[in-house]
């Protein structure tokens, strides 16, 4: 029904430029904000994320610090006869601790990727929601605008009846021809703004196809949670972070080395030669190195604490805009109220209206203030429901609820 009904206004279009969106009922809100994420640009941004925590972790699980080495020397003799081979490896070795904490760094690092995708897949239903409740708006509007020019069509059609049997002067017919027009005029613009809010809805989502209902309950949460999102995306980022800082520090000077040689004269027939083969093994630990990793520890520390002054600045943006949210609710709860009251005013004086230009008691410009009065009581009152509506799906989002 909805599909049909969406389908005649798009017939009735007096722009030939459309964009057309289908109500289809089997999708859901939430559904659509999953598809929405998968097609959005940050998932590029997200997998890479994923793909560094993978690689962390693979790190912390191998039993080696880093890249073993293998070396070969041959030395020769003055007189040409006399050779030396060595050939060694070398494996560096993890710190006391480093091991632990470069594990450490990966679970953090998958945690926070995790979390990132949370608050982006937030972020992206909060789009959405606007969007969705956009086109409400700009629909509410355009079918307003339709009416009214029914209502003017039907009066100047009545008035050019009154013209011809002369009770009315052929001034009320241009007048009335003059407000049809620029009824009309109104119209193209609500319908430019319609084809708009479809457009950015189309563009963000990917698809022409929008919910039948996306209409949400108010959940109970009345403060900014701990859990809420954002939150836990900024506070994963912090802890991996500081994970890093650790497993840095625990670097100390470098990592040791455990060298393991082979030393060959064999291969030679001078005289002066052993011909044998020994074996060696040695530790290269590093010292004093300190001033060179303090830069680095440094410039970690920067990091950490440029996290924890955007945790709290964002903290308190959360709690303004649930401020504003919860504000905006109380409020179009009572302009509700007040809108529908003005509209059923309206609707009456009109019909007194009406009956007093029918008699001639008075001018058509009198009945024209009126009437437009009572269409914009009605416009105020249509559009306060679906604001009110709109307004739970805002707080829910202030909140950190998904739908």
């Amino acid at each position: 029904m909805a599909t049909d009904e969406l389908a005649a206004t798009q017939e009735r279009t007096l722009v030939a430029h459309q964009d057309p969106i289908i109500v289809d009922p089997h999708l859901s809100l939430g559904k659509l904000v999953e598809l929405t994420m998968e097609k959005y640009p940050d998932t590029h941004w997200l997998n890479a994320l994923e793909e560094e925590a993978t690689a962390i972790t693979q790190r912390g699980k191998s039993w080696v610090a880093g890249a073993p080495q293998a070396g070969l020397r041959f030395q020769e003799a003055t007189s040409g006869t006399l050779h030396y081979i060595d050939a060694q490896v070398q494996v560096p070795l993890w710190n006391v601790g480093q091991r632990e904490a470069e594990r450490e760094t990966g679970t953090k690092a998958e945690m926070s990727a995790e979390m990132q995708m949370q608050a982006t897949r937030l972020r992206i239903a909060g789009l959405v929601r606007a969007a969705l409740w956009d086109i409400s708006l700009q629909k509410i509007r355009y079918e307003q605008a339709q009416a009214e020019i029914a209502v003017f069509e039907q009066l100047l059609a009545k008035i050019k009846r009154r013209v011809e049997l002369g009770d009315l002067p052929r001034a009320d017919e241009l007048l009335a021809q003059t407000e049809l027009l620029q009824k009309r005029t109104l119209l193209t613009m609500a319908e430019a703004e319609l084809m708009h809010s479809r457009k950015r809805y189309s563009s963000l989502t990917q698809t022409t196809k929008m919910p039948g209902a996306f209409a949400e309950k108010l959940v109970g949460l009345r403060e900014i949670q701990q859990n809420h999102p954002a939150l836990q995306a900024i506070n994963s980022q912090i802890d991996r972070k500081q994970a890093e800082l650790n497993a840095v520090k625990l670097t100390g000077s470098g990592q040791s080395n455990v060298v393991i040689g082979v030393n060959s004269d064999s291969l030679t027939n001078d005289p002066r030669s052993n011909k044998t083969e020994s074996f060696n093994i040695g530790v290269n630990v590093p010292f004093g190195g300190s001033a060179h990793i303090q830069p680095h520890i440094a410039a970690l520390n920067v990091e950490l604490n440029r996290l924890i002054a955007e945790r709290e600045l964002l903290y308190r943006n959360l709690e303004q805009l649930h401020h504003e949210a919860e504000h905006n609710l109380e409020v179009n709860r009572v302009t509700l109220g007040i809108a529908n009251e003005l509209k059923q005013v309206a609707e009456q004086h009109l019909t007194m209206t009406q009956t007093a230009f029918s008699v001639g008691e008075i001018d058509l410009i009198d009945l024209l203030k009126i009437q437009s009065r009572t269409q914009q009581a009605i416009l105020n009152a249509k559009e306060r429901a679906v604001m009110l509506e709109r307004d739970q799906a805002f707080y829910n989002q202030a909140v950190g609820v998904m739908p």
